[in-house]
């Protein structure tokens, strides 16, 4: 007979979102059951968002080493020890590690279960030969890779995200299928310690971002020498004595390319499998677990939050999530969701950031009622100081100044977007922004001086020079 475990909250899933309501909740005095099959910290800690980081920051010392004669430096030759950039990666996850571990979540009082869990009923799960019976439930089981079926993927050993962070070796030549922010990411960080590295897309790289934005990021990608393929589609993959290859098709052109090791990167598909759903009366697809807008599922008494909704796929999206359901969990509170302020950032050199709407989905909306304006990297003056000229940041507002969106790419562009998420979800107009002080100098200035530059059809115009000369002539 299974020992019955009575809790208030149970979580399922230990990633971001899972352990923010956890730790909320608990602390609010709710009791917590935490159960997580895998590694304590999800995706985000293990295999995403921390080790890119660390990877990505290691590449860009790299490559910033490299560049060091234009600031008058001179350096011998510059060459990573692939080895020990995966220590450093690793050192970083450890480190964090005991923020999301269980002995720390224990301490807070949740009972944690590292076992699979699977429910059994509308009001319980089974874990571990434990029945956890819930006055609410939250399913926060994430996402993982998603691997398309082409042919002969099967035949060759290849990474995803969550199996890339274990290799030591510097592949000779990476290629990667999957233009979107990891793949991006992973063939800037390959190529600066020292990979020959090959990006395939069937579509254009980052979709959901504005083309003019992107387009920035492509020139970079090329620069680098990492050879791109956009608009291909990939045919067959096969083994080649200790190689790999990739056959794809461009304009009814088949090409093959040949590389050492191979990277996918083409999505990521919500963890739904094996979690006893339909006995939870949990309406559900591949496409994810379908919620409302409080985050309740067909079970009004089961929540969902994160990537397993099939939503926007951020680590800070299922922090968001978790103080939703937090309000309405424990408190009662119909908070419910609202996505028009969500930032999201390609950690790409430059960055590339965007909040709100983009002039493509600004214009489908509004037609031509709205108002673009741009500044570059190049006009401000810290950009220059540090040789970080290339980018520019660009806002779409009403016709009135309402603040619509931003995006920018250039360096340090995610922490740059924080102030237009702000703007955004708080309904700001650009007047706001024209008349903030900003400290010089600093990229900060961007902002300031894009804002400003709304105002300069209005300002330096014949009208305004007419009036100005007139009262001068006053006195």
């Amino acid at each position: 007979m299974n020992e019955v475990i009575k809790t208030d909250i149970c979580v399922i899933g230990a990633g971001s979102g899972g352990l923010s309501v956890a730790a909320g909740a608990v602390q609010m005095g709710a009791r917590v059951v935490l159960i997580e099959k895998g590694k304590m910290g999800g995706d985000c800690l293990n295999s995403g968002c921390i080790p890119s980081k660390a990877l990505l920051a290691a590449s860009h010392a790299a490559s910033s080493a490299r560049a060091a004669s234009q600031f008058g430096i001179t350096t011998g030759p510059v060459l990573a020890n692939f080895a020990h950039v995966m220590d450093h990666v690793h050192s970083v996850i450890a480190d964090i590690a005991p923020h999301d571990s269980v002995e720390r979540f224990e301490k807070l009082g949740c009972t944690v279960i590292q076992a699979e869990a699977r429910f059994t009923g509308p009001g319980e799960v089974i874990a571990d030969g434990k029945c956890v019976q819930a006055k609410r439930f939250v399913i926060a089981t994430g996402s993982r890779a998603s691997v398309p079926p082409i042919d002969g993927i099967a035949d060759v050993p290849f990474f995803t995200n969550e199996t890339i962070f274990e290799n030591r070796t510097c592949p000779d030549h990476l290629i990667i299928i999957g233009g979107g922010p990891i793949g991006l990411e992973m063939a800037q960080a390959y190529r600066e310690l020292g990979a020959k590295v090959t990006l395939i897309e069937m579509f254009t790289i980052l979709p959901k971002d504005d083309p003019d934005l992107v387009a920035v990021i492509r020139d970079e990608i090329e620069t680098a020498d990492i050879s791109l393929y956009e608009k291909v589609k990939t045919k067959r993959i096969e083994p080649h004595d200790d190689q790999i290859r990739v056959m794809i098709e461009r304009d009814g052109t088949e090409i093959t390319i040949e590389g050492s090791h191979l990277l996918v990167a083409t999505g990521r598909k919500p963890t739904v499998d094996n979690l006893g759903l339909d006995e939870a009366d949990v309406t559900y697809s591949p496409r994810g677990i379908e919620v409302d807008n409080r985050l309740r599922t067909s079970n009004r008494k089961i929540f969902a939050i994160g990537d397993v909704t099939g939503g926007l796929q951020f680590t800070h999206m299922a922090g968001y999530d978790a103080g939703i359901v937090i309000r309405n969990a424990l408190f009662r509170l119909p908070a419910k969701i609202d996505h028009s302020a969500v930032p999201w950032v390609t950690y790409t050199s430059p960055e590339l950031a965007q909040v709100g709407l983009n002039e493509t989905a600004a214009r489908e909306k509004f037609g031509d009622a709205i108002r673009i304006v741009t500044w570059d990297y190049a006009e401000n003056d810290r950009a220059r100081a540090e040789a970080r000229t290339k980018g520019f940041i660009k806002v779409v507002t009403t016709p009135k100044g309402k603040i619509l969106g931003a995006g920018i790419v250039g360096h340090q562009a995610g922490e740059l977007i924080g102030l237009w998420s702000l703007a955004v979800s708080k309904k700001m107009k650009i007047g706001a922004i024209a008349g903030m002080i900003a400290p010089y100098p600093t990229l900060g200035e961007l902002s300031k001086r894009v804002a400003g530059a709304w105002y300069t059809p209005s300002l330096f115009n014949d009208r305004t020079r007419k009036i100005v000369r007139f009262l001068l002539k006053l006195g």
